[in-house]
């Protein structure tokens, strides 16, 4: 008989449903916490045989659920749970955890520790950034280069980035937004960072890793901001697509494989720095720019969209490879594969969304063709509800993305009521072809 390993799985977004999703076509009986009942992830983890818990995330609730339940190891999904150190403390019952720790998961929660850890250890894909405290400093910077990026050093949910020519008007916003950032310690952290501004295109890699092997994964493109034609404040991420042959439209093979490159080294020096295997997923959001490969941020967990896009191709078993990474042993590349398909994901959000969502609000959702996945939604009497952030992840593949995004567009348009939003030019030609555009621009075409 084939082996059903039980999983704890923490998290509940549009993410943390796929994995759900995936764990359980690998067989795994699914014990699943989630800070609200969320409906896709409590069904999974029931049909799982396992169960389901919807309360506050902590660590009175980690020690009941591991007291009253037999799990062979732990994935912690989203970034905040991460910095909380969910991972830390459910490795204290001697759980195996395929996720990092707090300490690991530094590597997304202050920007300042990777930008210092790639300059330190010479990896290539570095911008030329400060990271301080110092006002003068920081300003003095901005003189320099002019043209910035204005990053807290902490977490953000992908919403308080500022560039100037974007967010920014000139050099004076630019300072006066540095200056905001510190005296309020936004995101709990005395430190902001400040990069020179980068012209090109982001894609996103992500990988599975046990801190020495990795397994890399289709690249992906994510459309941080809310309005059509990228315009309007960042989000969490409306939306993304992949290609037929996993690069991007603007990536070439040696692009790729440079990105790999430089996660293999930020993986060893991170263990040079701090002695321990970086463990989970390690995601690099990187950018063709006119200075070559450039990493604009690290992630130490999958991307919300991005993981619905690699994972709606992914082919292997989940749990065997989540396994073997919290048993310290990543399983060979060969028995993970993605099939040869396009995809397109496309968020929909409360009307508002992010500043003034339309709360509480019924989503009537009438026989869906394609794969969705519920983000941060509940159910009551049957009926589910929006929150005050994203909604449901809708998701199609096809033998290119400008085919898999009719077919998202078409089933949003007739299976999802409600009063949401959407941007209907993600994976559109239209908008790839401005994009490709720019690029030529730029001489990078």
């Amino acid at each position: 008989m084939e082996r059903k390993p039980s999983i704890l799985l923490v998290g509940d977004g549009a993410r943390e449903h796929i994995i759900a999703e995936k764990l359980s076509e690998a067989n795994a009986k699914l014990i699943c916490l989630c800070s609200k009942d969320h409906p896709g992830i409590k069904r999974l983890a029931i049909l799982s045989s396992g169960k389901f818990y919807s309360s506050e995330i902590n660590e009175k609730t980690i020690n009941e659920i591991l007291k009253n339940n037999k799990v062979d190891f732990a994935f912690v999904s989203p970034d905040g749970l991460l910095f909380k150190g969910v991972t830390d403390m459910i490795k204290k019952h001697k759980v195996k955890v395929a996720s990092p720790t707090k300490a690991q998961a530094m590597i997304e929660w202050d920007k300042s520790f990777a930008r210092r850890l790639m300059k330190k250890h010479k990896i290539k894909g570095v911008p030329e950034f400060i990271a301080s405290n110092d006002i003068k400093e920081l300003n003095d910077f901005i003189e320099k280069h002019k043209q910035v990026a204005v990053k807290p050093a902490g977490l953000t949910g992908g919403k308080g980035v500022k560039v100037t020519g974007i967010q920014l008007k000139d050099e004076e916003e630019a300072k006066a937004y540095a200056k905001e950032l510190l005296e309020s310690k936004y995101s709990g952290i005395e430190t902001v960072v400040i990069e020179e501004r980068l012209l090109g295109q982001e894609f996103t890699l992500q990988i599975f890793t046990d801190g020495k092997n990795i397994i890399p994964m289709p690249l992906v493109q994510d459309h941080k901001n809310l309005l059509e034609d990228d315009q309007g404040p960042n989000t969490g991420g409306m939306g993304s697509y992949s290609t037929q042959n996993h690069l991007l439209p603007f990536i070439s093979i040696s692009d790729y494989e440079e990105a790999i490159e430089i996660a293999k080294k930020t993986l060893n020096a991170f263990y040079k720095e701090t002695k321990q295997y970086f463990k989970g997923v390690l995601y690099l959001q990187c950018m063709l720019s006119t200075k070559g490969i450039k990493v604009i941020e690290f992630n130490s967990r999958f991307g919300d969209p991005e993981a619905i896009n690699v994972l709606s191709i992914f082919q292997g078993n989940l749990a065997e490879v989540l396994e073997s990474i919290a048993n310290n042993r990543l399983i060979s590349s060969k028995k993970v594969s993605f099939k040869r398909n396009a995809t397109v994901c496309k968020y929909l959000v409360p009307n508002g969304y992010p500043d003034n969502p339309a709360k509480d609000k019924e989503i009537i959702i009438a026989k869906p063709r394609e794969k969705f996945y519920f983000a941060s939604v509940y159910e009551k009497e049957g009926k589910i509800f929006t929150t005050s952030s994203r909604a449901i992840a809708v998701i199609a593949k096809d033998i290119d993305f400008y085919s898999a995004e009719r077919r998202v567009e078409m089933d949003i348009r007739t299976s999802f009521a409600g009063e949401l939003y959407h941007r209907s030019d993600i994976g559109t030609q239209k908008l790839i072809y401005k994009k490709l555009n720019y690029l030529k621009e730029l001489n990078l075409m």
